[in-house]
Formats: structure tokens, C-alpha cells, sequence
């Protein structure tokens, strides 16, 4: 039986470049390419002609932008769609997340030329592969241009201050000391939405552990910090957790991050589930360090990583939320916590930021 062929649709502006990486595709007899485009508006034509499996996307483009062809096509007609692009360049690296935000499902960067032979071409093959096999979902605030820009609401909302932290323990709970957030595939745009939700006067810190690549993740946290109004930093190791108090602290990229006798530490320990940062590790110092008192919440993402160390700070007594399927880009990460158990609430991703912050005022409180 013959199995049937990638179908990959190739968008680039640089005739050079285009023509190379349809060579390197169809040097694979698993792939095909059905299509090539040089501008935004082609590619949109020809991705609503060809419905392509996969659509390889560069960001800097004429007629219509990367960004403006990847918010058309996943309002319309939704397709996966690896986004291959320069990381020295920071607006075409904002505009980059802003994709991955707008449903995008993951980024490579250009060769840059001093790759060992066939190592960027071989990578570029396996991730076409793994991309094309995601089911990516319809992102309908394309449709209404607002991708990428808070409401007047989500900025009233987040701009509110949050009453009761100082009364948490009332009840005879534990009071509130960190929110936890991991993500992984379609990880930007989750982020996002939910600290969008989360009010913006808000004293406690928010570690998070997000997989991206460290070309790309030099540059996320300024691009996140831009997108929901909040102070997104990478830690400095040492630093007291408390100092951070109403930050996001994102584990920088090839470093793992944890907590440690009331500190942020940064490690380069091992990978986990081949991460580094990993989500596990993160989780399961806290659970060891602050049990009861932490929030933690698995977002959208392929694999494994950070579904054990859920359940770990459930079973410590924290508060934990999953993100659903039907809402979730790759339903995987947080899947695997839902079936370990690890999850106290399985939620669609509109209502996480409102769970945590209500968990975090009153942690004590239980769903039935």
C-alpha cells in the first residue's frame, strides 16, 4: 500500500530561497510540493485551491504580509503552517510571535550558513513532517482584525486591582504565594489570552516555562510584555522569589527554572522529555517548595512535559487547571495531565486567566 505524500506549499518572497527549500522537500519521497508562492496574497489563493497539509511561511513578504496571510488562513480555511524565518531581525522576530500568536503552529530559522552540512536541511524535513500532522483549529478573531490587540474591556479588566490576596487564607486555607503556567505548542498566543485575563495589579509572581527555541526566545519575553501590558523578565538566579512579586518570570531558553529555599534558581541540569526548560522541573520544585500554597496551570503543547509535576503539586494540596481539547492548538501536554488526574479543573482556554486569579484569591475554596 502506498502511503500518501506530505503536501507542502512553499511561501517566499527570494526566488533563491524558495527554489532551495523546494529541493530540499522533494528530495524526500515522503513529500511533495504541490505549490509555490512569492507573495501573501498567492499563497492565500493557493492554499484555498490546493489545501495543502502544510504551508511554509516567510514572515517579510510583499502585497500582503506573513502575518496578515497567516490570519487570513486560519480565520478561513485553517491550515498548519511552520513559519521559516531570520531570528537577527527583531521586527521580522515580533512579527514571528505575532503569527504563532494569530494560530501559527511553530517557527525555524533561516540557515544561517554555518550549519553543519545537511543539519538545517534535515531538521527542516522532520519539522514540515511533525507540523503537517497537527489539526490546527479556526482562529475567528482573525476575521475581525483584532488578533494580537487587547479590547477596551480586556484592558479595563486587567487593569482592575484584584481585592481578598491578604484575606486568602480566611477559611483556613493556605494563602496564595505563585502562579505557575507551562506551555508548549501554540503556546504565544495561549499565553497571552490568559494574562490578558489576569488583573494587572496583581502581587503575586507568575513563573512560566514556555518551548521555544533559543534564537527565537531571546526576544519573547519583550514581545509578551508588549502584547498583555505586564513586566515579563528572565530570572536572575539567587533573586528572591518574593521580589518578583506582580512580574512573569520566564525560564530563560537552555535553562531550566526552579525554586529553591525562597529563591529563583537557574540550572542546566538535564533535559527533560528533551527540554530544557521543562515544565516538570519547574512544577515539581514547587510542589516540593511551596505545595499548598501554589497555582499552577498546563497549557497547550505536544508531548508529556509538566503533566507529572501537575499531578505532584496537586497531590501537595496546590490548585491546578488544564486547558481543554477543543480550545488547545496540540492537545497533548495538558491531556496528559487530565488522564493522570492532575488537573482539579479542565478548562477552554477564555476562562483560565479568570480561574487562576479566583484561585489565587481564594485558594481554599474547592470544586466540587
Amino acid at each position: 500500500m502506498t502511503m500518501e505524500k506530505v503536501r507542502v506549499l512553499v511561501v517566499e518572497d527570494s526566488m533563491t530561497v524558495r527554489r532551495r527549500l523546494c529541493e530540499v522537500l522533494a528530495a524526500d519521497p515522503e513529500i511533495a510540493v504541490v505549490g509555490e508562492a512569492g507573495d501573501g496574497k498567492s499563497a492565500i489563493e493557493k492554499c484555498a485551491e490546493l489545501r495543502p497539509d502544510v504551508m511554509t511561511l516567510d514572515m517579510i513578504l510583499p502585497v500582503m504580509s506573513g502575518l496578515a496571510t497567516t490570519e487570513y488562513v486560519m480565520a478561513h480555511f485553517p491550515t498548519p503552517i511552520l513559519v521559516v524565518s531570520a531570528s537577527f531581525n527583531r521586527g521580522e522576530v515580533f512579527k514571528t510571535f505575532d503569527a504563532l500568536a494569530a494560530g501559527a503552529v511553530d517557527v525555524l530559522e533561516k540557515p544561517r550558513g554555518d550549519e553543519p552540512d545537511g543539519a538545517w536541511e534535515h531538521t527542516f524535513v522532520s519539522t514540515v513532517k511533525l507540523v503537517s500532522r497537527i489539526k490546527v483549529i479556526t482562529h475567528l478573531r482573525a476575521r475581525l482584525g483584532t488578533m494580537g490587540r487587547a479590547s477596551t474591556g480586556e484592558i479595563a479588566a486587567r487593569s482592575t486591582p484584584v481585592n481578598g490576596f491578604a484575606r486568602a487564607a480566611a477559611g483556613g486555607g493556605q494563602e496564595a504565594r505563585v502562579v505557575a503556567l507551562g506551555a508548549s505548542t501554540g503556546g504565544p498566543g495561549a499565553l497571552v489570552q490568559v494574562l490578558r485575563a489576569v488583573p494587572k495589579v496583581f502581587p503575586l509572581p507568575v513563573l512560566m516555562v514556555l518551548h521555544i527555541d533559543e534564537p527565537f526566545g531571546a526576544s519573547f519575553a519583550d514581545w509578551l510584555g508588549g502584547q498583555t501590558g505586564r513586566v515579563v523578565a528572565y530570572p536572575r538566579d539567587g533573586e528572591p522569589l518574593g521580589a518578583s512579586a506582580g512580574r512573569v518570570v520566564m525560564a530563560a531558553p537552555g535553562s531550566h527554572l526552579v525554586v529553591e529555599g525562597g529563591r529563583l534558581r537557574v540550572t542546566h541540569g538535564p533535559e527533560r522529555h528533551s527540554c530544557r526548560p521543562s515544565v516538570d522541573v519547574l512544577f515539581e520544585s514547587l510542589a516540593q517548595e511551596i505545595g499548598a500554597a501554589t497555582v499552577a496551570c498546563l497549557l497547550t503543547g505536544m508531548g508529556r512535559d509538566g503533566a507529572a509535576g501537575l499531578l505532584r503539586i496537586r497531590q501537595a494540596g496546590g490548585r491546578t487547571v488544564a486547558q481543554d481539547e477543543t480550545t488547545s492548538v496540540v492537545y497533548g501536554m495538558p491531556r496528559e495531565a487530565a488522564l493522570l488526574g492532575a488537573a482539579e479543573q479542565v478548562l477552554p482556554l477564555g476562562e483560565i486567566g479568570r480561574a487562576l486569579t479566583e484561585l489565587a484569591q481564594r485558594p481554599d475554596r474547592r470544586s466540587p
